[in-house]
């Protein structure tokens, strides 16, 4: 509904100014509904309809039934997530693109490597909101099992260097290696690495995610996430761009057999090694 709204607007080329002095209600009304952290009523159904001038019944119908399935909470809204919009999108995707070239993406990852990424961030975060990330990162990857989800793909292709760096210590590494094996095996995964041979490459540049729809209210489009914070792309030029560089990256990357043996000779790298923390503490 959000990401729909926003197109209809910079499609008619209006600042979010221009649409509140319009439709009388704040700025900061129209910028949550947009982002989805708000759900639309009938009445901003309508005024926005006035406004960009939609006067198509069925159109009007079909933006009415998104604001009512937007009034339904869904399982993420509980959680204080920064990144809720992307949950509710992923979870309508029809097909997953992730390129990660420094962690192991979270749809794959075990929860006390999740919980050391989220105690590692900056700001610190208290030990509830960590608890409760991890919750809700675990509850996300029911995306690639349950039957009913709208999921039929997920591409995942990672650096060798992710799985080469020991995030939350050797024991963590060894079972975080071995779920990236079992769910390498799942029928809508297709994992891939990229060996740290290859040298430089595209992927370099950006993490990245490609969402695919088979909706025709809801965009394909590119998330990028990052310090600065997270950006939504939906121009063609950037979906080019990005699909473009996805390409060249599977044109490099292991071939799925090829990546879960990498995957299982790294899992042997960390059998009967020390935690570097427990060596650090006896120093």
């Amino acid at each position: 509904m959000g990401f729909l709204l926003r197109r209809l607007r910079t499609e008619r080329g209006l600042s979010i100014e221009e649409v509140t002095e319009r439709a009388m209600f704040s700025a900061t009304k129209l910028s949550r509904l947009e982002t989805g952290r708000v759900g639309a009523s009938p009445r901003d159904i309508r005024d926005l309809c006035l406004i960009y001038g939609i006067t198509d019944t069925a159109e009007r119908e079909r933006l009415m039934a998104l604001a009512r399935e937007g009034k339904q909470r869904a399982w993420w809204q509980r959680y204080d997530l920064p990144y809720a919009t992307y949950i509710g999108l992923e979870s309508e995707a029809t097909t997953i693109s992730d390129y990660n070239t420094d962690i192991v993406p979270g749809p794959l990852q075990v929860e006390p490597y999740a919980r050391a990424i989220f105690e590692a961030g900056d700001p610190p975060l208290d030990q509830a909101a960590i608890e409760q990330r991890t919750e809700a990162r675990m509850r996300r990857q029911a995306l690639l099992t349950r039957d009913d989800a709208p999921l039929s793909r997920y591409n995942v292709i990672v650096d060798e260097g992710a799985l080469r760096r020991p995030v939350g210590g050797t024991v963590v590494m060894r079972a975080q290696l071995a779920r990236i094996i079992e769910v390498a095996g799942m029928p809508k995964v297709n994992f891939r690495i990229i060996p740290l041979s290859v040298g430089a490459h595209p992927g370099l540049q950006s993490n990245f995610v490609i969402l695919e729809f088979n909706r025709p209210e809801v965009n394909d489009l590119v998330y990028v996430e990052g310090a600065v914070g997270n950006i939504y792309l939906e121009s063609p030029a950037d979906l080019t761009k990005y699909k473009r560089i996805l390409s060249q990256l599977q044109s490099i990357a292991l071939d799925p057999e090829g990546s879960v043996a990498m995957a299982a000779r790294i899992a042997q790298t960390y059998e009967g090694t020390e935690d570097p923390r427990t060596v650090r503490k006896r120093q």
